[in-house]
């Protein structure tokens, strides 16, 4: 029997995939400790997936680009928020749209992110090479703010999800442990050198199934390429649903994946997780969550001395595009196998 629900809460996270992944840990932890609590999540529709599985969560799609887009839009989405009787605000997001409809909900108690942005300028400015406090804690810290302080110590993670027809019908049965790779990110300066890459897949293909992961023409181009290569490599990109994606990575045994949202959605669902990283660094607060700091691959700061060079990626020398290139591919095979 469900506990008696006392306190209603709307979570702000519109985007981006593996920001709203991350927030995944933090509100299953919050549902555990706090069975009394509901939650709205206001996010895009295309991550109501992500939810699906959480007790007294539901999700309310933003359609910011429609019908809550601009000032006007966004006055009536706060009414039709009113509606279902919000408790508190929690704005895992902090940016100008969420703050505009914070003006909307006044009367209610609200609490925003702080994303630590001296901390983070500090860090890719050379002046702090530190680790500075996780993404999930931040996000743990503005519930605790609202009075439900949350212990991300000893998480739970769902079971494996059942594989559907169509699933199989692409992935086959196999008795071989399965491998997802997840080769691109948002910036190049992010990605592992394709061609590194490519030395990856075809050596762990001579062993375990090879699970391709990405999205958009491009990336589809590279992968079908890939997986042409050699048997034991298949390509998932453009053939299944959001839904159906996790079912996949609920089941395989390692994912590897750069510092992008490919990561944060395995790591959500307690897949063990191997991530790249150019760039880009873990100490600004990415990382994977519940994964050993080793599972971490980093770029040769001896090399490449400026990384973190940007938080995001999408700032940093010429000369620093493929910093994640001084990884040696058989070190990332080496860290695969050694967790297999």
């Amino acid at each position: 029997m469900s506990a008696k629900i006392t306190t209603h809460i709307l979570v702000i996270r519109l985007s981006a995939m593996g920001d709203v992944a991350m927030t995944v840990p933090v509100i299953r932890a919050l549902t555990e400790q706090y069975p009394n609590v509901k939650l709205t999540i206001l996010t895009r529709a295309f991550f109501t997936p992500f939810f699906r599985d959480l007790e007294n969560v539901t999700v309310f799609p933003a359609d910011v680009k429609g019908k809550h887009k601009g000032i006007l839009g966004l006055f009536k989405l706060a009414k039709q928020l009113k509606a279902l009787k919000i408790d508190a605000v929690a704005d895992l997001h902090n940016v100008l749209r969420s703050n505009i409809l914070k003006t909307f909900l006044i009367g209610i108690k609200t609490i925003q992110i702080d994303k630590g942005r001296a901390e983070k300028k500090a860090l890719v400015s050379g002046k702090e090479f530190k680790q500075l406090k996780t993404t999930h804690q931040r996000y743990a810290d503005v519930f605790k703010a609202l009075g439900f302080p949350i212990d991300l110590s000893n998480p739970i993670f769902p079971k494996k999800k059942p594989l559907s027809e169509k699933v199989i019908e692409i992935i086959g049965n196999t008795p071989k442990k399965r491998i997802g790779i997840a080769p691109f990110a948002a910036h190049e300066s992010k990605m592992y050198p394709l061609e590194q890459m490519e030395q990856v897949i075809e050596k762990l293909s001579q062993k375990y199934q090879v699970l391709l992961f990405g999205g958009g023409k491009k990336e589809i181009q590279t992968l079908t390429y890939f997986e042409s290569q050699k048997k034991g490599i298949i390509n998932l990109a453009g053939k299944l649903t959001l839904g159906e994606e996790f079912e996949v990575v609920s089941n395989l045994d390692v994912m590897l994946s750069m510092d992008s949202g490919n990561a944060h959605m395995a790591a959500m669902l307690g897949v063990k997780v191997i991530t790249v990283w150019g760039v880009t660094h873990p100490y600004a607060g990415f990382a994977s969550f519940n994964q050993p700091d080793d599972y971490a691959l980093l770029a040769n700061r001896t090399q490449y001395p400026k990384i973190p060079t940007s938080v995001y990626g999408n700032v940093f020398p010429e000369n620093y595009k493929n910093a994640a290139g001084s990884i040696a591919p058989q070190t990332i095979i080496n860290k695969i196998e050694s967790i297999l």
